[in-house]
């Protein structure tokens, strides 16, 4: 299992991360679009503008850090991680509305290929230098996503390793036109946006998902199941779902056990489920259990069951000339139906006529109500 941080670590490191590419995107934002300028490159520009949308990207990632990173609180029982969702959204859109508008004015320079600029020699460096700043910012950035499990980190990352890759293909680009082919900068721009606009569109889709609550990956969710059944005590599971929050997993897992143990085992039962996801998968923050006797999803959704109260009554009614000597009854709620138990005085059970009128008062009230499957009668010792 990965290194567990503390909020305030983690904080740090998403932090550091972004304020250093933030400045690596400032110098780099700089660089690209004067000298784009100055060698004639609309590449380079398109490149230049590619790294001024990290820089965004990057002052996004910090105020939702900071937003993200807040305790729950009573208004926010489940923390504030989704404010790095949105910040995602917003920061996907602005790539698509950037990678849109570069594509429409390289095309209608194209229109006119007599007034493309020329790239030189000076162009070509800065893209190639651009390369291998873009590289190592890029480990860096995903280094810190991965010890600090933010989708958010992770995403900029891959925003700063289509950087490295669209200067390639202004390297490209820019060398091609030098070599002769006019239009290739201009390509090489266009590719470029379409590489941006694709970055974007999958910034949104993915968290679209998540804000939709979209279960975690079916190859994940198997392994949470099989861990669960590998529990001691529990017998099934019925229902089990997933959703993200942010860099978190929150699980709800319906187990079935033994429908005669007693309710603080079965609550002793759920809680090592919950400890055990915890423990094992990094991604997951919270487990709701619920313990179920049997697979009962929508058993009882027309036939509403008798509750403690019906139960007593009946009792009071099948059972009066002994009422007042029971001790205690429990119910057990199973196929549909429920078996009762009474607690008896063990003196009754010396008492022959009376344990005979009693065993047919049973058999009575297991006829005459149809919800009951079976009504035994315990004798307990003083």
């Amino acid at each position: 299992m990965a290194e567990i941080l503390d909020t305030a670590r983690t904080r740090k490191l998403k932090a550091r991360a972004s304020y250093v590419g933030a400045a690596v995107n400032i110098f780099q934002t700089l660089i690209k679009i004067a000298f784009g300028i100055l060698g004639q490159s609309a590449a380079l520009i398109a490149d230049g503008v590619h790294s001024l949308s990290d820089l965004l990207s990057d002052l996004l990632v910090i105020i939702a850090i900071k937003l993200g990173s807040r305790e729950a609180d009573y208004e926010h029982p489940y923390g504030h991680r989704r404010f790095e969702t949105i910040a995602t959204i917003i920061l996907g859109v602005s790539l698509i509305t950037i990678g849109g508008a570069i594509a429409w004015t390289v095309m209608d320079r194209m229109a006119h290929p007599e007034n493309l600029p020329v790239p030189n020699i000076m162009s070509l460096s800065i893209a190639a230098v651009s390369i291998l700043i873009n590289e190592w910012l890029y480990h860096y950035t995903k280094r810190v996503a991965k010890r600090t499990r933010s989708k958010l980190l992770m995403a900029n990352a891959w925003h700063q390793r289509s950087d490295a890759i669209s200067s390639l293909v202004v390297l490209f680009g820019i060398g091609a036109v030098m070599l002769g082919y006019p239009l290739a900068d201009a390509i090489a721009a266009i590719v470029v946006a379409l590489m941006i606009t694709k970055i974007g569109l999958n910034l949104v889709v993915e968290s679209i998902k998540e804000l939709v609550d979209t279960s975690l990956p079916p190859k994940l969710v198997a392994e949470i199941r099989a861990t669960i059944m590998g529990i001691d005590g529990v017998e099934g599971i019925h229902l089990l779902r997933s959703r993200q929050m942010g860099e978190d997993a929150l699980i709800d897992a319906h187990i079935v056990v033994d429908p005669r143990i007693t309710v603080s085992e079965g609550h002793s039962i759920g809680d090592t489920v919950r400890d055990e996801l915890i423990a094992r998968f990094d991604d997951v923050m919270d487990v709701l259990v619920h313990v179920d006797p049997e697979d009962d999803e929508g058993r009882f959704e027309h036939n509403k069951p008798l509750t403690r109260g019906d139960v007593q009554i009946l009792l009071d009614k099948y059972l009066a000339e002994i009422k007042s000597s029971i001790e205690d009854f429990r119910i057990h709620y199973l196929n549909g139906q429920i078996e009762v138990e009474v607690i008896l005085p063990f003196a009754l059970s010396e008492q022959p006529p009376l344990l005979a009128a009693l065993k047919r008062q049973c058999r009575l009230m297991k006829v005459k109500v149809k919800k009951i499957n079976k009504v035994t009668l315990f004798f307990k010792h003083k």
